[in-house]
């Protein structure tokens, strides 16, 4: 899946998104409404990880879709 894919069915994922990284507000969600890489972004806030680790979690999640 790629970030077009996850831009056009937004809604529908951010349910997805919310199951694997609950630690995600209603505001972080409006923030990245759709974007990948604010979706990494606002994963390594939340979690304390790094950029790196955030983008790995967000493309494994990807391919598992």
């Amino acid at each position: 899946m790629n970030k077009d894919i996850i831009e056009g069915n937004w809604k529908q994922l951010k349910g997805k998104v919310q199951q694997q990284w609950g630690k995600l507000t209603d505001d972080d969600f409006d923030v990245i409404a759709g974007r990948g890489t604010e979706l990494a972004g606002r994963i390594q806030e939340r979690y304390g990880i790094s950029r790196d680790e955030a983008e790995k979690q967000v493309k494994d999640w990807q391919s598992r879709l």
